[in-house]
Parts: C-alpha cells; sequence; structure tokens
C-alpha cells in the first residue's frame, strides 16, 4: 500500500517527491509525432531529475514510442530512485487516433513494448487505461488478472488504474493490490471526487492528469477566477502555482506536465507554496467544494 509522509509517498517500492512530471507533451501536437525542438525536450527531461525529481509519468503510446524513446536518450542509464510509471490498453493510428488495446494478450505486450523501448525491467507501476467507463466487470477483471500475471513474473513492481469511475476502483481492489489511481482533477473539475476520497481512505496514491485544467476553456477558468488571482498576487505566486498547491492539500501525487524548463520550474515551486487554511477554504468554495 500507499502511505504518505509529509512531501513524499511511497510508490510500489520507490519513495517518490509530492510533484513528479507528466511526460505527455514532450511529443508533437495531439501527443503524436515528434515534438518541435527535441534538443529542448531532452533538456527539460534532465531539468526534471536535476530538480530532484524522481517520478515520471509516461507512456508507450505517447508518439506512439516518442516520449519513451526521448526518456531513454535523456536519462539511460537511470537514477535507481526513479519511479517511470507508464499506462496500456489504448494505441495510435496512423492518424494519430487513440484506440482501445486492450485484450489482455495486448496489455502484456503494451508493458513489454515500454520495457523494450526505456531498456528497463521493471516498471515502477502500469496503469490499465479504462477506455470506455461502461466496461463490463467481468472484461474489467480480465484486464486486472492479465496485469497481476505480468507483476507477479516480474515486469512491474505494482498496478494502477486510470479513468476509472469510483464502481471500478472497488472492484479493482477485490482483484489486486492497486498502487495508483489517475483521473481527470483539478480546481475546475471535481467529479472524480468519490475516488479521491477512497483512496485517501485506503492508502491509494491518488494521481491526477490535467491538473490545471484541460481543455483550454476548463484551463482559463482556473487562471482567471478572482479567488485564485487573490490568493496568488497576495503570496507572490503564478495561478498555476496556487491550483498545483491546492491538489497539494487535498493529498494527491502531482505530474503536471510541460515541454518547456520554464514552466518546468513554476510547477515544481507549487510544493514550496503551502497555503492557509482560509486560502484553501476560499478556494474550495469558489470551485464548489469537494
Amino acid at each position: 500500500m500507499n502511505t504518505m509522509a509529509s512531501d513524499r509517498y511511497h510508490l510500489a517500492g520507490k519513495t517518490v517527491w509530492r510533484v513528479g512530471y507528466g511526460a505527455m507533451q514532450l511529443a508533437g501536437d495531439g501527443v503524436f509525432g515528434p515534438p518541435h525542438d527535441r534538443g529542448e525536450a531532452i533538456a527539460v527531461l534532465r531539468a526534471v531529475i536535476d530538480a530532484g525529481v524522481n517520478h515520471i509519468d509516461i507512456a508507450q503510446y505517447y508518439g506512439p514510442g516518442v516520449v519513451n524513446e526521448l526518456v531513454r536518450e535523456a536519462l539511460f542509464p537511470y537514477p535507481d530512485d526513479l519511479a517511470l510509471v507508464s499506462k496500456v490498453a489504448a494505441r495510435r493510428d496512423e492518424s494519430g487516433a487513440v484506440l482501445p488495446h486492450d485484450e489482455p494478450e495486448q496489455l502484456r505486450a503494451g508493458i513489454e513494448d515500454n520495457l523494450a523501448t526505456l531498456g528497463l525491467d521493471p516498471l515502477t507501476a502500469v496503469n490499465l487505461r479504462v477506455m470506455d467507463t461502461a466496461l463490463p466487470d467481468q472484461r474489467f477483471v480480465d484486464q486486472l488478472a492479465a496485469l497481476a500475471t505480468a507483476r507477479d513474473e516480474g515486469l512491474t513492481a505494482g498496478i494502477g488504474i486510470s479513468n476509472v469511475t469510483h464502481r471500478h476502483l472497488l472492484t479493482a481492489i477485490e482483484v489486486t493490490e492497486i498502487v495508483c489511481v489517475q483521473d481527470a482533477y483539478n480546481l475546475a473539475d471535481r467529479a472524480s471526487n468519490p475516488v479521491l476520497q477512497e483512496c485517501i481512505a485506503r492508502g491509494i496514491a491518488f494521481v491526477p492528469f490535467c491538473p490545471l485544467g484541460w481543455p483550454k476553456k476548463q484551463h482559463d477558468a482556473i487562471r482567471t477566477n478572482p479567488v485564485v488571482i487573490d490568493i496568488a498576487a497576495g503570496r507572490g505566486a503564478t495561478a498555476a502555482r496556487v491550483a498545483l498547491a491546492l491538489a497539494i492539500a487535498h493529498n494527491i501525487l502531482l505530474i503536471p506536465g510541460t515541454s518547456s524548463r520554464r514552466h518546468l520550474a513554476e510547477n515544481l515551486a507549487a510544493e514550496a507554496l503551502s497555503l492557509h487554511d482560509d486560502d484553501i477554504a476560499s478556494l474550495d468554495a469558489a470551485f464548489g467544494g469537494l
């Protein structure tokens, strides 16, 4: 199980800082194809490690293959404490469309593809990306069983789930140990709060994607909210830093992504911003509470 102590989490045998890094944006537009600036992508990854970050979120279908290849080029041989967490159950076609790739044998192949591209064995954790939230329970159980077999055979240290409902989480923990959950969650989108609260109660790391909002309309709603702006001005911080600091205050393990070193520094600075209780209450009230 994962437990949170101070500013660190225990995640599938690794002790990681509360703010990690999501590498998805290193690929080209639409997370497809090569980066616009390969040198900057490599520099960002090395800056991540230089800053002490030791939790990076990846996937073989980012690119596809592009992000994992960049990670290997920039960071291999990997630091002993680095947690590389991937996900499976999707693939990209020639046009860049994201398609299901979630039969049990495809999930196993997805894990093996990650390991081969990264030159790594094992992964810290692999998330099962649920492509359809109406997925029948038995199919979900069969998918989890395939990942559990891969874990038991040493391909990954832990299993996570992604894009799931509260019901999925309760089903999953009956099947196998779950070390992390990835759902959309941010100031403007709290639909996954039941999942977050279940994770907190059970000591499972909740690792939201899009912690600063997506699409742009949602991101702008956070950035331009008067309460966010006022707190940011009073603390000498940016709106993004305040939004990430609130997530930390709610016991969340972060993986904000960026393709620039400037934004990386801003994201990582959120860990040092301790919000006051009245700041947290004001922000929660402004966005509908928890």
